[in-house]
């Protein structure tokens, strides 16, 4: 009764200042949501994209590692612009590509893969993400500071390596530099492209969806690796109820998926 007493009095005077007009803040952020947020729970600070094409739906989580690359991908999926666009270059046990807004009603047959916005953005290279099954990666054209593309993307499919074959895109691929053990545990597990590690901004992963991917990368495709029928995709920004049920189930998954290995 206590806490209800005190949660009525406070929602009366942040009411209160609504109705006046007035903008309570602190240190530059909105009073009125921080106190709600902490009484009642704010939005998670994961921010999670579906993509979605006639071949299913991924949802697919961004990471906070990767700011510049986070927000610009949130920013385009808010003003929708992915939605109709292709995945226009597929190539099975290895990844799909899409983002190119050059693609959007593109004639059958059309070399794609060199549109996007007037900008790049800055490469973010972190140790510990990787292009494991389902990473999230932007595409980029060959230069020096290794710049992503402003919108093109893709999502990896992979394939499993065995030690002896990891070991040689270490010596060949990777010049050298060695794979920590828990990635190379993933790809003779799960899968992905090691090869292409800190080549490629990694800014995201699948976490739920994964048959979307396997099915358009098995998509007929032609000599240039576009699919013969077109797959359009719809890129959306997950709202804070979607989430909050999102990462409920996640949770859950994980709980039971540790008791089946027990």
């Amino acid at each position: 009764m206590k806490h209800f007493f005190s949660i009525t009095i406070l929602i009366t005077i942040l009411g209160s200042s609504l109705v006046q007009g007035k903008d309570v803040s602190s240190n530059g952020h909105n009073l009125r949501i921080d106190i709600f947020e902490k009484l009642f729970g704010g939005a998670s600070k994961i921010k999670y994209v579906s993509i979605k094409t006639e071949q299913g739906e991924a949802i697919v989580k961004l990471y906070n590692e990767t700011p510049l690359h986070r927000d610009n991908f949130l920013k385009l999926a808010k003003k929708g612009y992915f939605n109709g666009t292709l995945f226009h270059r597929v190539i099975p046990s290895f990844m799909i590509q899409g983002g190119d807004p050059d693609s959007r009603n593109a004639a059958a047959g059309r070399m794609l893969g060199d549109g996007g916005p007037e900008y790049t953005v800055p490469a973010e290279f972190n140790d510990s993400l990787f292009h494991k099954k389902g990473a999230l990666a932007a595409a980029r054209d060959d230069n020096p500071a290794r710049a992503s593309s402003g919108s093109q993307f893709y999502l990896v499919q992979g394939k499993t390596y065995t030690d002896e074959e990891l070991d040689r895109v270490e010596k060949v691929r990777l010049k050298g530099r060695k794979l920590p053990e828990k990635h190379r545990a993933i790809y003779k597990t799960l899968g992905g492209a090691p090869f292409l590690d800190q080549s490629y901004t990694v800014f995201g992963e699948v976490v739920k969806g994964y048959e979307m991917v396997d099915a358009v990368a098995g998509a007929p495709r032609d000599q240039n690796d576009r699919p013969l029928l077109n797959i359009a995709m719809q890129v959306t920004v997950l709202k804070n109820r979607d989430v909050r049920r999102l990462e409920k189930q996640l949770k859950q998954d994980a709980f039971r998926n540790k008791l089946i290995m027990k």
